[in-house]
């Protein structure tokens, strides 16, 4: 499969849908298409990994940068679940730092204003 990036506003908010391998190749474009989208100051972002087929450690590396850049400014979590995302992320202990959903619906539903 090849990786690709995507951005979809919902509101104020914006989801960065990833697909593909997320390594040290393609991490750099993650990165590029976060700091575009940051730059635009969403009131929230989210990073979709359900259609990610591998996680490196480089992917994790751009999700906590994001994270330390964003997360001041606006609220931001990581759609992540299964073997080839959610685990990873749970098993380096990125979950206890950034908040991890696992699918969009409740990612959106928790990041959607009351």
């Amino acid at each position: 499969m090849d990786f690709g990036v995507a951005e979809h506003w919902v509101g104020n908010g914006v989801v960065v849908a990833v697909w593909g391998d997320l390594d040290l190749a393609t991490a750099p474009k993650l990165a590029d298409a976060i700091e575009a989208v940051a730059r635009k100051k969403p009131a929230a972002l989210i990073v979709d990994l359900s259609r990610v087929d591998f996680l490196a450690s480089a992917g994790m590396t751009v999700l906590i940068t994001a994270h330390r850049e964003i997360a001041p400014s606006a609220r931001f979590g990581v759609v992540a679940d299964g073997p080839s995302t959610g685990r990873p992320l749970k098993m380096i202990g990125i979950d206890t730092i950034v908040d991890v959903y696992r699918t969009l619906d409740e990612a959106l539903d928790e990041f959607a204003p009351s």
